[in-house]
């Protein structure tokens, strides 16, 4: 009786699960067929396969938003953000792990209070700063903003992997000689590893589909990113729906391809660091 219990509730999950993975891509699939086929065929039956494939669709976008330069655009600022917020935040979470006292408690609060703001509250006065300093269409500086964005996050996710590291593995390398930074570095860097990766593929594919922040200081068209291009294809009269799909999967394809690759990984850092601290 309970081994047919089991079976039937392992069914049941795999049929929702089934279901989930479904809904889940269609879009994907559907995005797929429409970058193959004309806008025409696109427009009279969106669900329909196309009567031809259509792969020119791919070249024209690449060519008309100009996606080769701002992929390029959109790597280097993802890159920059994602070392300064790895190698920033793993410190500053390490200290408050460690740390005691009221200001620690007080900075704990301050970064959970800035998490509930939103960055339009802050565009306008980072714009006015940045343009004084002569920083727009900087990519270091839009990935110091990009920084300063995500870096609550990832604090208070490598805190709970540092506060599950106990403290006498310190205290022992201290002992046979090591300074704080060689603690730091090469004892407990490689024991909150998963979380830094977690942190790494987040941060990262949030800062690859970022809008609002990268038009705002990455105006001129050779230094804005490929989603702020993506989105001057569409006409304010008629739009290539499948000009405009093509570039979508281009613009995707990289952000998929590196969480397939690290989605093990990613999977062991989340799970990790949900039961720590």
């Amino acid at each position: 009786m309970n081994q047919n219990l089991g079976r039937g509730t392992l069914l049941i999950a795999y049929l929702v699960l089934a279901i989930a993975a479904v809904i889940a891509l269609f879009p994907l699939s559907l995005m797929i067929i429409s970058s193959l086929k004309k806008s025409t065929e696109i427009v009279a039956n969106p669900l329909a396969l196309p009567s031809a494939l259509q792969w020119a669709n791919f070249s024209r976008a690449w060519t008309d938003a100009q996606l080769g330069r701002s992929l390029l655009n959109s790597a280097e600022t993802t890159g920059v953000a994602v070392i300064l917020i790895c190698s920033t935040c793993s410190m500053a979470a390490y200290a408050l792990a460690r740390g005691t006292g009221p200001r620690l408690r007080w900075i704990s609060a301050y970064l959970l209070g800035t998490t509930t703001l939103p960055i339009q509250l802050y565009l306008f006065p980072l714009y006015f700063i940045f343009a004084h300093l002569g920083l727009i269409d900087n990519v270091f500086a839009l990935s110091i903003v990009y920084t300063a964005v995500f870096s609550p996050f990832a604090i208070f996710l490598l805190r709970t992997y540092f506060l599950a590291i106990p403290k006498e593995l310190e205290e022992a390398a201290i002992i046979d000689g090591a300074t704080r930074w060689q603690v730091f570095r090469q004892v407990l860097l490689p024991l909150v590893s998963p979380g830094i990766l977690t942190v790494a593929i987040i941060s990262g594919l949030n800062i690859w589909n970022e809008f609002l922040i990268s038009s705002t200081f990455l105006q001129s068209h050779d230094q804005q990113t490929a989603v702020v291009r993506f989105y001057t294809l569409g006409g304010q009269y008629s739009s290539d729906w499948g000009e405009i799909m093509a570039a979508a999967i281009i613009i995707v394809a990289p952000a998929v391809g590196f969480f397939l690759l690290m989605q093990r990984r990613f999977i062991q850092g989340m799970a990790a660091g949900s039961v720590k601290g």
